[in-house]
This record gives structure tokens, C-alpha cells and sequence, in this order.
């Protein structure tokens, strides 16, 4: 599988698996061993997904060579901070029952509507991440939805730079000016919701733009990311849809369909503002990740 070359020259695949929601350790266990079957080695986390003890369970069970995956993580909101981070990501890896992560990300930035230093925040959560790959914990570490003014912030204060932004991003959802200033800065870019939370499944020019390819809409948004040089990680708990979902590893779209793909407004996903972040929606946040 085509992979992509971090600055610190560590590859990862351009297609993985999503684990949001996957919590029931016997399905869990199904869909790594399905996905890993097919070549998918990729494996998306996050502390938030409460589903890490289910992944490190299954993939001992499944006698999965460590060495074999990419697997990536991510730090919650209500661990920001220096020490916070540093726990939280050694707790991390201890529920996965592995030895190092491939890559750890700051899940949200801190919201300016929760913290009055929320700069000073995100840079030393960041200072966390930079001692924990200098430890050899994680090979790799970057953030997620961060917008261009919170990776100035961290490019201009780190010794790490970031090594990849994880954001959402899938036709109707470009976010033009965070993809060129990573692009500028050599991060590479990783798309959550690739297929905007499923809602795109039903818009009216994917589907016929996917008939007219003989694909699902599906498979012609994940091509299309890829063909953009993104990483994606749609996730399935159904074992034929993961199976089809590596069709867009051999699609190749026409410039005309791309464009049209590329000018498509908004219809559905979920479009978050970090900054407008407040700490009702992180309350619900944190009691929606308890209940699961």
C-alpha cells in the first residue's frame, strides 16, 4: 500500500482503519482481523473512543505483529497540558498493551472559550509530545484539527516541529488555507471524516459522479483524498465495506470530476470551530465518551 513520508522519513499508509465507536471487544476483534487481512495496517485511536483496552485485547488475541501496524492515538481535551499529556499518553499505550505509538496527536486545540491563555496551553501540551518522542514512546507526533493560527503558534515556540495534522476533510470540506499552509510547512495531512460523517453517502453529484466511475460514493470520495495526497481513515465495523473501501486505492478520477469534487459546498459533517469550543460542549463531549 502507497504510504506517505513523514519529515522524520517515518512512512504512513495512506489508508486506515477508523475505530470511532468500535467498542464491543468481540467486534472489535472481527474488524482488526478483517482489516489487517486486507492489508490495512493503519489503526486510528483516540483516548476519547474508550475502545483501547478492546484494541489491545484483539490484537493480542489476534497474535498481530506489533511491528507490522501504524498505530496512532490521541491526547483529549481534559488531559492538556504538560503532565497531564505525559500520563495520559503513557496510559494510553499501557490499555493498547504496546510498547511505543506511531504516532500521537493533540485531539482538539485549547479553546479560547474554556482557557484565557489557550496559546500558552497548546504549546506546552506540545512540549509534552516533544519529550515523549524524544523518549521513544511515539514515533511520530502531531495535532488535530488545528487551524493555521494555531500551527503558527507551535511552529514558531517548538523544537519538534509537527509532523502531521489530522482534520476533516472530504468534498464540501477543504479548509483551502489550513491544507496550503501545511503543504508550505511540510506537515502532512490525515483526513477524519473522509466521508463526512456518512453524509455524503447520499449527496445527489457523489452518487452520480460515483455510477458514472462504477463505484460507491464511498470509494470515490476516499480516491479523491488520496489522489489530493491525504491519508484517509474511514470507519466501518462492516467487514465488506472495509474490503470495498480499498477499491479507491485504483481509482483514478478525471480532472473534471476531481474539480467538481473539489467545488462541491458544504453538505454535511461536522464542521467544528476549535475556538468556539465551550466548556458545556467538552462536558458532553466527556459524559457522551463515559456512556459508550
Amino acid at each position: 500500500m502507497e504510504k506517505l513520508s513523514l519529515r522524520n522519513n517515518v512512512e504512513v499508509p495512506v489508508m486506515g482503519l477508523g475505530t470511532w465507536k468500535i467498542t464491543d471487544r468481540d467486534l472489535m476483534k472481527e474488524v482488526l482481523s478483517k482489516a489487517v487481512d486486507l492489508g490495512i495496517t493503519l489503526i486510528d485511536t483516540a483516548a476519547a473512543y474508550s475502545n483501547e483496552m478492546a484494541i489491545g485485547r484483539a490484537l493480542k488475541d489476534l497474535g498481530i505483529s506489533r511491528e507490522k501496524l501504524f498505530i496512532q492515538d490521541k491526547l483529549w481535551v481534559s488531559n492538556l497540558g504538560y503532565e497531564s499529556a505525559i500520563e495520559a499518553c503513557r496510559k494510553s499505550i499501557k490499555k493498547l498493551k504496546v510498547d511505543y505509538l506511531d504516532a500521537y496527536f493533540i485531539h482538539w486545540p485549547a479553546s479560547p472559550k474554556i482557557y484565557d491563555n489557550a496559546d500558552d496551553v497548546n504549546l506546552e501540551t506540545w512540549r509534552a509530545l516533544e519529550d515523549l518522542y524524544r523518549e521513544g514512546l511515539v514515533r511520530s507526533i502531531g495535532v488535530c484539527n488545528f487551524r493555521v493560527h494555531h500551527l503558527e503558534n507551535i511552529m514558531d515556540n517548538c523544537t519538534v516541529e509537527p509532523m502531521i495534522n489530522q482534520i476533516e476533510f472530504h468534498p464540501g470540506m477543504t479548509q483551502n488555507q489550513v491544507v496550503s499552509y501545511c503543504r508550505k510547512n511540510n506537515i502532512a495531512l490525515e483526513a477524519s471524516s473522509p466521508l463526512g460523517s456518512g453524509s455524503l453517502l447520499s449527496n445527489n453529484v457523489l452518487c452520480d459522479m460515483a455510477r458514472k466511475n462504477g463505484v460507491s460514493p464511498a470509494v470515490l470520495c476516499l480516491a479523491w483524498e488520496i489522489s489530493r495526497g491525504i491519508s484517509v481513515i474511514p470507519k466501518s465495523s462492516n467487514p465488506e465495506r472495509i474490503a470495498q473501501n480499498l477499491e479507491a486505492l485504483n481509482l483514478s478520477l478525471t480532472e473534471e470530476d476531481s474539480s467538481a469534487l473539489m467545488s462541491l459546498e458544504f453538505s454535511g459533517g461536522l464542521a467544528i470551530d476549535p475556538d468556539q469550543i465551550t466548556q458545556a460542549t467538552l462536558d458532553q463531549w466527556n459524559l457522551d465518551s463515559m456512556s459508550r
